[in-house]
């Protein structure tokens, strides 16, 4: 089935939630998580089922995103002692201390209107104190993202960042064998809920973008007769061309702003990057070196552009102005260097990197320093950022093939598969919804 958004569907894809409203007062945290440490221990949480419709399942999604991140252990609900918590009355503190729960989170939804309305508590249960409070309301249909939403306030509150819950994934799902695989455009809710294809697989396509409004995606086509670079509108399934090139066309990235797009032309054995004014169209040439330069990725204010070339003899990684000027060499390590990619926060630069007959997703900062090798498999590569810098997606493929989709987290700790069932590659996330 081809992803087709109607009224339903936009309001879940696009975020079309209103703003959640305190209720409470929030106290201080005396309990917090530090996810700088590699040697964290995951905080003990207790997330008893939301009492009226959807709660349980809301529940169970808040409990998943909290777990996948590697910082929070859920607590079994067969511990618990307490049982049909209501919102309005404070929990008994003694039971939860009993099972050690350092952190609790309750809540009850309600369908008011035809509208769902799910409030919830986060609980310091050693300190007895409440330390925070909210309401999310959205059709009954999108309880999924209140579940992230709500995962995010709990994230952002015991942690200090930014969450990264309630966004999507945007990626190619194979299917098939090697010998006959088709590849089509995906996307999916970041754990994997609600995959839908957004091409029918007449075409292979490679290199899925998201822009920086999470409404559109730039990706490459690839036919017999050459390679295209298309801009797909979520809301309105409008796909257009950003025109012909002479030679191949691909790795396609948009600017932060949404503006312009980068990408590699292949002519002659030759790649070199350019870069493309979406508003006029206009396009500039920003490297003309001999060698093979291509997966520009801009910094996350604009001003800088980290790309691969082997233009030194191997693959390597380069930073250059965003016009092109002062390219300088960052990566000097043993190995090849490719797929660079900006993180959002602008602290370190992920790569892919192949030592010998193993690949690894690998950190470094932007001047260079502090490499760090995250994984390693037969095949790792690709890596996307989540919008707050703290977990990285990548593929993952063994040497009997079938490509799947894992994270790991900033430490190296937190290493997983990505709870979608089928074959994907080229993953890239969005930023947070609206």
């Amino acid at each position: 089935m081809i992803w087709k958004p109607s009224k339903r569907t936009l309001l879940a894809s696009l975020g079309a939630l209103p703003a959640a409203v305190a209720f409470g007062s929030a106290a201080r945290a005396e309990i917090e998580v530090n996810v700088n440490r590699g040697d964290v221990q995951p905080l003990p949480i207790a997330i008893p089922a939301f009492t009226g419709q959807q709660g349980a399942d809301i529940a169970g999604v808040i409990s998943a995103n909290l777990q996948r991140s590697g910082l929070f252990r859920p607590l079994d609900p067969a511990s618990f002692l307490e049982h049909d918590l209501n919102i309005a009355v404070q929990p008994a503190f003694a039971s939860w201390k009993q099972i050690n729960a350092q952190a609790l989170v309750n809540g009850q939804s309600s369908v008011v209107g035809g509208q769902l309305q799910v409030g919830f508590r986060l609980w310091d249960v050693f300190a007895e104190q409440q330390l925070l409070g909210q309401q999310f309301t959205a059709s009954p249909e999108n309880w999924r993202r209140i579940a992230h939403k709500i995962s995010d306030a709990v994230y952002e509150r015991l942690t200090g960042e930014k969450g990264y819950f309630d966004t999507r994934v945007v990626f190619v799902a194979e299917s098939g064998g090697r010998g006959g695989k088709t590849k089509r455009l995906a996307i999916m809710d970041q754990d994997g809920a609600n995959p839908s294809y957004l091409t029918d697989g007449t075409t292979t396509v490679m290199t899925p973008r998201f822009s920086s409004n999470s409404q559109e995606i730039t990706y490459m086509t690839l036919r017999p007769e050459g390679s295209s670079v298309y801009l797909l509108n979520l809301e309105t399934t409008r796909r257009e061309s950003l025109g012909d090139f002479q030679g191949e066309v691909f790795a396609p990235r948009f600017s932060p702003d949404g503006a312009k797009v980068a990408f590699s032309v292949a002519r002659g054995g030759n790649s070199d990057i350019f870069v493309m004014d979406l508003r006029n169209r206009q396009t500039a040439r920003l490297t003309s070196d001999p060698a093979i330069d291509t997966s520009p990725s801009f910094s996350p204010d604009g001003a800088q552009i980290v790309f691969n070339s082997d233009r030194s003899g191997t693959p390597e990684l380069y930073i250059m102005a965003a016009d092109g000027t002062n390219p300088h060499r960052i990566s000097f390590g043993q190995g090849k260097y490719t797929t660079p990619v900006w993180s959002p926060t602008g602290e370190f630069i992920a790569f892919t990197k192949q030592t010998g007959s193993e690949f690894h997703i690998g950190v470094m900062k932007p001047d260079g320093t502090d490499e760090r090798l995250l994984t390693s498999s037969y095949l790792d590569e690709g890596p996307t950022w989540a919008p707050n810098g703290r977990v990285i997606m990548f593929t993952r493929e063994g040497a009997a093939g079938g490509a799947k989709l894992w994270t790991v987290d900033v430490t190296g700790r937190v290493l997983q598969p990505v709870p979608y069932p089928g074959a994907g590659s080229d993953p890239a996330w969005s930023p947070l919804l609206n």
